[in-house]
């Protein structure tokens, strides 16, 4: 029996989320927020998390600082029943922090990305990343040192005999190079949102990028936000619509989506029935700040569920 039902790699920090900002944010001006949440943050540390408190077995593989920021992020991990000692702790370096301006229609985000720049291939312990049924990777572009060897990595746990997926998440040199598709020759399953998928296909509609991708990876999902999302796996196409909620924020909605669609495909479910988990676990993630509380209050989780997903037998994929 496999130590872990999935491995993952990937970032690891905080973070903050500042509530009630003005709408326009003015140069040299005081801006006074309503409220604020400090949580567990990026997209790898919010998927483990919340695909562990689903039920899953989860080894975690990151580096922190040797600062408080590391332990609380840890710590959280922890407490969700991820096992963490797969991360390293740099005592002389320090954890990155991400905040987040939730404004009236789009949000802004300010990353420093602190240890996430010094994760290496050196770190990781390969017997324990193949020590699972499945691997994870998310923040392609954020993991730079790490980058150069994540298509070697990637055909490592292959040959291991663990099937993949992948999140890239947003490049912020917007430049979407070309090496990634070198990483999706060993992908399985590759989750981008909509904008990230163009942006890797060269398209102008989702539609187009959902056809290019799945020509490259055997099963594509591309999530839509409130439309919903598209998958596709070979000529067969699926939507699966999102389900209504109204949202404290939607931080980590889409690395929920993930941990949810993860969970049931790791156990085998058929694809619409892990489409449609990933939409119920991303609506429960908004309904809290942050990507991670909502899953932490176990009545409210388990509630949530239990109404938003309907009752069906299942199958093998």
């Amino acid at each position: 029996m496999k130590r872990f039902d999935i491995s993952v790699v990937g970032e690891l920090n905080a973070d903050l989320i500042l509530y009630g900002l003005p709408a326009t944010l003015e140069p040299e001006r005081e801006h006074l927020a309503e409220d604020l949440a400090i949580t567990l943050g990026s997209s790898s540390a919010i998927f483990a998390h919340n695909i562990s408190l689903l039920g899953s077995r989860v080894g975690f593989t990151s580096c922190i600082g040797g600062d408080p920021l590391g332990k609380f992020c840890v710590d959280r991990l922890q407490e969700s029943g991820v096992d963490v000692s797969g991360v390293k702790v740099l005592a002389a370096k320090t954890t990155g922090l991400t905040v987040i301006l939730p404004l009236a229609a789009q949000r802004k985000i300010l990353t420093y990305l602190g240890t996430t720049l010094d994760l290496q291939f050196a770190h990781l312990d390969l017997n324990y990343l193949g020590s699972a049924s499945h691997f994870h990777l998310s923040s392609f572009f954020l993991l730079r040192g790490l980058r150069p060897r994540i298509p070697e990595l990637f055909s490592k746990m292959k040959q291991s005999g663990l099937t993949t997926s992948l999140d890239t998440n947003d490049d912020p040199e917007d430049l979407w190079v070309e090496d990634v598709k070198s990483v999706l020759k060993s992908v399985d399953i590759f989750l981008p949102n909509e904008r990230e998928a163009c942006k890797l296909a060269g398209a102008s509609d989702v539609q187009n990028a959902l056809d290019s991708l799945s020509r490259l990876v055997p099963i594509v999902v591309i999530k839509c936000g409130p439309k919903g999302v598209l998958a596709k796996r070979g000529k067969n196409q699926f939507h699966a619509p999102s389900v209504s909620v109204q949202p404290v924020d939607t931080v980590g909605a889409g690395d929920s989506f993930n941990a949810g669609f993860l969970h049931k495909f790791i156990l085998r479910c058929n694809l619409e029935e892990c489409l449609e988990y990933g939409n119920a676990v991303a609506a429960l993630s908004t309904t809290r700040a942050g990507g991670t509380e909502a899953l932490r209050e176990r009545n409210h989780r388990e509630s949530f569920l239990q109404t938003s997903v309907s009752p069906r037998k299942g199958g093998i994929s």
